[in-house]
């Protein structure tokens, strides 16, 4: 074997190896890579050294490629010409037959092959040949932080940009990833159930709105602030709850609010008790809304709409539950209609959650940020609050009202229409 086919062939495979590098890089899960390094893995902390700046591997990646490339460019030529002597009277035909030929090669055994093969199996092929991936990216350094500086120069300078800055080693998305594919595999043990929905739930704070689990502005408990003291006891002892609400003359223009331990001072008005109490607008995420609470110790909030009007309250207990599930406790004394009747048939409150029937019933009520709660749904498609006795079919639903007032649904009778085969 000749010089310049031994050459051809190891510029080859260098190609494909740094191509293969560079997919399986980006397809990779970073998250995962952390995970395996903090368990010790040798290999994966190599990578982890070269996932601190991702711009800069796949830079060094691209370097190694072309490098590759002009090599085999070289040799390639030398190996063709005599293969292709009956085009010597022709340069322009002796060129256009070695482009071709040449790229076919590259394209199919330098790029398509290894990207197809790196990519479906990403982690796998990165601990293989982290090794000489980490080598290679050491040896280009050099280079590529004078590519890398040139760059941001060229970017500041001519279009304003930053330029390629670090990036953290995995993101939101890596994580939500990682636990997907973890679940995927069906190797769940019961007692990780409970954990991982945590975990999730923990993930969602940053993309999940108020709106989405404060309580209603139909459920509010609230008085108005010229009522007796007497009335507030009566509404702390007949709802079981630690806070009211105060307003003046509606809901709408809440002044504050009122701690039942307030109460054991002996206050001669509901004015010398009312606490004072912010509000937030019902587009604020989660994770925002818990660490404003913690930060300011706040434990109740009032949530406004767009347009400034009351859409609902919220209190700590409701956040932590969005993490932690449902959490009883003394004041949570109320329990919401919720049977099966037979197959596919239903006795369940209009105030609970969609989220939480399709989880558990396989439901497949469609989702929407006009609404929250099953008598939401109903409501959002008959753009009216219907009557005790009225009867709709909604999609693939059969719905019958069972119990409503003149602000919400209380209980309804739904029926899943299957269709037979």
């Amino acid at each position: 074997m000749t010089t310049p086919l031994i050459l051809v062939f190891i510029s080859l495979a260098l190609s494909a190896f740094f191509s293969g590098l560079e997919i399986a890089f980006v397809s990779a899960n970073r998250f995962e890579i952390e995970l395996e390094t903090k368990k010790g893995n040798i290999y994966y902390r190599l990578l982890s050294f070269a996932a601190r700046k991702p711009s800069w591997f796949i830079a060094a990646m691209l370097v190694g490629n072309n490098i590759a490339l002009v090599v085999f460019g070289l040799f390639m030529s030398d190996i063709l010409d005599p293969s292709l002597n009956f085009l010597v009277g022709s340069p322009f035909a002796l060129l256009l037959a070695q482009t071709l030929i040449s790229t076919l090669i590259i394209l199919l055994i330098a790029e398509f092959i290894p990207k197809s093969l790196f990519s479906s199996r990403p982690m796998e092929m990165l601990r293989v040949f982290a090794l000489p991936a980490v080598a290679f990216y050491i040896l280009f350094l050099p280079v590529v932080a004078l590519i890398v500086g040139f760059s941001n120069f060229f970017l500041r300078v001519f279009f304003g940009e930053k330029g390629m800055e670090s990036t953290p080693s995995f993101t939101l998305l890596d994580i939500n990833k990682y636990v997907k594919e973890y679940t995927d595999t069906g190797q769940i043990k019961a007692s990780e159930e409970h954990e991982i929905r945590i975990f999730r739930n923990a993930l969602d704070l940053s993309t999940n709105k108020v709106r989405d689990f404060m309580v209603p502005r139909t459920e509010i408990i609230a008085m108005d602030i010229d009522e007796d003291l007497s009335r507030l006891k009566e509404i702390f002892t007949e709802h079981s709850v630690s806070k009211v609400l105060i307003f003046d003359d509606s809901i709408d223009h809440i002044v504050g609010y009122v701690h039942s331990f307030d109460l054991f001072a002996q206050p001669k008005s509901v004015k010398e008790v009312i606490r004072n109490i912010e509000f937030i607008p019902e587009s604020m995420t989660a994770e925002t809304l818990l660490r404003r609470m913690t930060q300011e110790n706040q434990s109740i909030l009032v949530v406004l709409d767009e347009y400034g009007v009351t859409a609902g309250m919220i209190t700590l207990e409701d956040v932590v539950e969005e993490i932690f599930g449902e959490i009883d406790d003394e004041h949570d004394v109320e329990d919401l209609p919720e049977k099966i009747i037979e197959e596919n048939h239903y006795l369940l409150s209009g105030r609970l959650e969609i989220d939480y029937l399709n989880d558990k019933y396989g439901l497949g009520i469609p989702s929407s940020e006009s609404y929250s709660t099953l008598g939401g749904f109903i409501t959002n498609y008959l753009e009216r609050i219907p009557k005790d006795g009225e009867h709709a079919v909604i999609q693939d639903f059969d719905i019958k009202i069972i119990k409503s007032t003149d602000k919400f649904l209380q209980e309804v009778k739904l029926k899943k229409i299957i269709e037979k085969e």
